[in-house]
């Protein structure tokens, strides 16, 4: 039996094992909040607060709350607590006076559940009265004490409607990640000839290409004093500027328990790498003009060049990451062995994303200018100096389709929170599919176009 044919049986038993294991797996439990949203009017500022809990105890903990401040004036308060609650309770200012209630709805997976006109029960009221109810709007007389609505959530059809939201949401997501897994084991097999081409050609220069990042990365501070040392202070002094805004100045950097110089860390060491590696394989045709005029000379290995070059500075920030992290003792593990995972996921998506705009770059010089401003907001864009968390649920797909989503938060998860990257196998797939169809692209553009390379250079 040829090579060929045994590859593609292991890739079909793969594929098939995948397959049912994404269909016998179990899910780990994700908390999703529930939305409460309620307009209030009353006669006297003061706090409402919303208790929940899976029991009829409520603690403290597990509360949230907003101020009224608007006086005889409708505001809206949005509560937020989990899925997982079966009972809340709604707390009204510990003072005498009027409100009124109205628009109470609840929002879970972007669907809103408004209850009926006769939402509030009298046996579920402590020292408060209701005195008139017309047309969904309240109007309530608390007595101080302790004023609050005790409300059953397994009253509210909004527990049959989240369990069958979660079931169908779970089976297409099987069916989903099922589909894009078997569509890369059959784009393995169909090219599987053109991706062996090219790392073949990378293992037979592999001597080549060493010397040549050796050189590379020595000859780019060539002249300085300083030398080398240069390509390590910049990114120092870069993390240190950032913290000492987001922190310091704004203080805006609530991560959590975790320091957040260390969180900024795991995001920006990654970044560094991505954008100075995209820059210089970018631009690796047009520095090594005179290695492309020669015939011999296999110019796809080019762009391996400048990464790698690059690289050497990652492997530095990341063995100081290490240190920095023990320092604060997060000691590394079984987990942190994940970041080779993930620098070998951006060493492969920039390869493929830097065959692209490296053939392009030669027709139109515009390009390395574009590419420096996409890194400018790209950097802002990643939730890298920032909280995803801050964004509304909604919304933050529109961040997580962005790639280096994938690896910083990665990064984050192999030293900080440790999850395994198998903990989140949609995301996985999601990376590989694009990351195969940007080298498939990549390399099929670079192909077809370097032939002309040596005319233009």
């Amino acid at each position: 039996m040829s090579k060929k044919k045994i590859g593609i049986i292991v890739l079909l038993f793969i594929g098939l094992f995948l397959n049912i294991k994404i269909f016998l797996q179990v899910q780990p439990e994700k908390i999703t909040n529930i939305q409460l949203q309620i307009t209030v009017m009353a006669d006297k500022i003061g706090e409402y607060k919303i208790y929940y809990s899976e029991t009829e105890q409520f603690a403290e903990e597990q509360s949230v709350w907003e101020v009224y401040s608007n006086i005889n004036k409708n505001q809206e308060m949005i509560f937020l607590f989990p899925e997982s609650s079966n009972y809340i309770r709604i707390d009204f200012p510990e003072i005498e006076g009027t409100v009124q209630v109205s628009n109470l709805k609840f929002q879970y997976q972007n669907k809103e559940i408004e209850l009926e006109n006769n939402w509030i029960k009298q046996e579920n009221l402590s020292q408060l009265t209701v005195y008139r109810e017309e047309n969904g709007i309240y109007q309530i007389k608390t007595e101080g004490g302790d004023p609050y609505i005790f409300l059953d959530l397994s009253e509210i059809p909004f527990q049959k409607y989240t369990e069958n939201a979660n079931h169908i949401k779970e089976i297409l997501l099987k069916v989903g990640l099922c589909l894009i897994l078997d569509s890369i084991i059959v784009f393995l097999i169909l090219y599987s000839k053109r991706i062996a081409f090219y790392y073949y050609e990378i293992y037979e220069n592999r001597k080549l290409i060493w010397k040549l990042a050796k050189n590379d990365f020595k000859t780019k501070f060539a002249g300085s004093y300083l030398g080398i040392i240069w390509a390590f202070i910049q990114p120092i002094v870069t993390i240190l500027v950032y913290w000492f805004v987001f922190q310091v100045g704004l203080k805006n950097g609530d991560v959590g328990e975790v320091p957040f110089a260390l969180w900024l860390m795991a995001g920006l060491i990654p970044w560094f790498f991505f954008s100075e590696s995209l820059n210089g394989a970018t631009n690796s045709m047009v520095e090594y003009n005179y290695l492309v005029k020669k015939v011999v000379f296999q110019i796809n290995i080019l762009p391996i060049i400048k990464m790698l070059s690059a690289f050497f500075v990652h492997i530095f920030f990341v063995v100081f990451m290490l240190i920095i992290y023990a320092c604060n003792e997060y000691i590394p593990d079984f987990y942190t062995l994940q970041l080779i995972y993930y620098s070998l996921c951006m060493f492969l998506f920039v390869l493929g994303l830097s065959y692209l705009t490296s053939a392009i770059v030669v027709f139109m010089k515009d390009l390395t200018q574009l590419i420096n401003i996409i890194l400018q907001i790209g950097v802002w864009m990643t939730p890298i100096m920032w909280n995803i968390e801050i964004i509304p649920e909604q919304f933050q797909w529109i961040f997580k389709i962005n790639p280096m989503y994938y690896i910083v938060q990665g990064y984050r998860n192999s030293l900080i929170y440790k999850i395994g990257f198998y903990e989140n196998l949609g995301y996985s797939l999601y990376y590989w599919i694009l990351t195969i169809i940007v080298f498939y692209f990549g390399t099929s553009i670079f192909r077809k176009l370097k032939r002309h390379f040596a005319d233009l250079l």
